[in-house]
């Protein structure tokens, strides 16, 4: 279902809102407003990255005065500095007079972020718009926490029955596990309780069951579902799947994923995962659908499933919000995505045995052939800059933005390139500057621009850049070297 861009939170529940504009990987602000204030979240790829509000409660010095961070004293007199200067944020205030350090702050400004996000939900009626493009990125703090999991905390605070039984499914509709491994593996901590309700679930009882059949209260056990089906880890049978048809889908579901894959947790060493990010993304072009899903051609339905279900868990793009490099993000999307477009080819018969045919022909399949070629061309990129030959790489980097230009991965390897290349200094910043507008948060790209302005001799540029790299991810090297640098 498309959600409209503009309208009211009566009429669409802002979970739907948000669940459409991550899933379509939208860039841009979405903002709330009521006669009371006007509160705003900023996404970047989907992924919510900031938020901000005009209501006086939600200020910083009023969040952490509530959180314990400072005393009423301390709120005081930083507000009492904060009138006498020009300019200063309440934060920094806060670090100078020593009532917190840089850390702390750091921690306030993601709870503020988190705070205001989860208020949206108890708005029962308001008007909401969301404007795609740019945004400014100097007040931007990246909140490294998934949609599903800020979507689990807001919906967790409503306490009205009536909206939460208006916004789900009716009481005699049948629920299941979603059939989406991109709802089915978010990174969301559920409770206990949760999950004991989850395993109720099982594609046969109506939730009128599930709730007579808890041991918790009715108003509970129906917002423990609602909260799971708000996520989308939970959905709705289809009416017209009955008897044999539903009975057969739900077995090879049972089979294929239980609900003790969903809930245990993924243990593979950070270092060895990421290696695996790594290979596989570097081969991504050289892989053909079976190699890809780790089948061969003697597999059948169910078989594909269980190796689809368990790659798109392993490589599922919330895995990256625990990490401190943002390009994971980028590169399991791209993975996932790989996955998701071959198992919906395999799964096809007619598909399949097409595509089966023009392997066996030498022919490439026509879909996501502009992605395939991108993806050589750029691993073909990599091999020339690692022999030195830069303007090879150039050519090669530039074939790959222009076969898939959202691809701000490649723009980045070009500016690369260019910088290398004294005289192309102004086309590596371009480049640059194209990757930022498809991820304005990417704290990496933004050091890599200061890197670019310092060799140029433009300081000041430089020295903004990584400003902006740091106020995205504090714990950028390159930016901390490039600031002291740049002073």
């Amino acid at each position: 279902m498309e959600i409209p861009l503009t309208g009211n939170v009566k009429d669409i529940a802002l979970v739907k809102i948000l669940m459409s504009l991550n899933r379509s990987r939208k860039t841009g602000t979405l903002s709330l407003t009521t006669r009371s204030f006007t509160k705003k979240i900023y996404f970047s790829g989907g992924d919510v990255v900031f938020a901000s509000s005009t209501f006086e409660d939600d200020r910083l010095g009023e969040m952490l005065l509530k959180a314990g961070k400072i005393t009423v004293e301390q709120y005081d007199k930083s507000v009492e500095v904060l009138k006498a200067s020009k300019g200063k944020r309440q934060g920094a205030i806060l670090v100078e007079l020593g009532y917190l350090v840089p850390k702390d702050l750091f921690w306030g400004v993601k709870y503020q972020v988190r705070e205001i996000v989860q208020s949206m939900f108890l708005v029962e009626e308001g008007d909401y718009a969301f404007h795609e493009g740019e945004f400014p990125t100097q007040e931007v703090i990246t909140l490294k926490n998934s949609v599903g999991n800020l979507i689990y905390s807001g919906v967790n605070k409503i306490v009205n029955l009536t909206r939460i039984r208006s916004e789900m499914p009716h009481t005699d509709s049948v629920l299941k596990l979603s059939a989406d491994p991109l709802s089915l593996f978010q990174d969301i901590e559920l409770s206990q309780q949760d999950k004991k309700i989850l395993s109720l679930v099982d594609g046969k009882k109506s939730i009128k069951q599930i709730v007579d059949s808890s041991w918790m209260g009715s108003f509970e056990a129906m917002k423990v579902l609602y909260v799971l089906w708000a996520i989308g880890m939970l959905e709705e049978v289809a009416q017209g799947k009955k008897g044999a048809d539903q009975r057969k889908e739900q077995h090879m579901d049972e089979d294929v994923i239980s609900l003790d894959d969903i809930l245990k947790p993924y243990t593979a060493e950070e270092e060895i995962f990421r290696r695996k990010i790594e290979e596989t993304f570097a081969h991504l072009g050289s892989l053909n659908m079976m190699e890809l899903l780790e089948v061969d051609e003697r597999a059948d339905s169910e078989a594909l499933k269980k190796s689809y279900y368990r790659l798109t868990k392993e490589f599922h793009p919330d895995r990256y919000f625990s990490s401190d490099d943002y390009s994971l993000k980028m590169k399991l999307t791209e993975i996932f995505d790989a996955l998701t477009r071959a198992y919906d080819t395999l799964k096809d018969d007619q598909k399949r045995i097409a595509y089966l045919a023009s392997l066996r022909s030498g022919k490439q399949a026509e879909e996501g052939d502009s992605e395939t070629r991108a993806a050589e061309e750029h691993r073909d990129g990599v091999r020339e800059f690692r022999k030195g030959n830069y303007q090879a790489a150039i050519e090669r980097f530039k074939r790959a933005a222009q076969l898939a230009p959202k691809h701000a991965g490649y723009l980045s390897y070009l500016s690369l390139a260019y910088s290398k290349v004294p005289e192309h200094t102004k086309e590596a910043e371009e480049a640059l500057l194209a990757a930022l507008k498809i991820e304005p948060f990417n704290a990496e790209f933004h050091s890599h621009l200061g890197l670019v302005y310092m060799k140029a001799g433009l300081k000041k540029k430089a020295h903004l850049s990584f400003q902006k790299a740091l106020k995205i991810d504090p714990g950028n090297e390159k930016a901390k070297r490039g600031l002291e640098q740049t002073r």
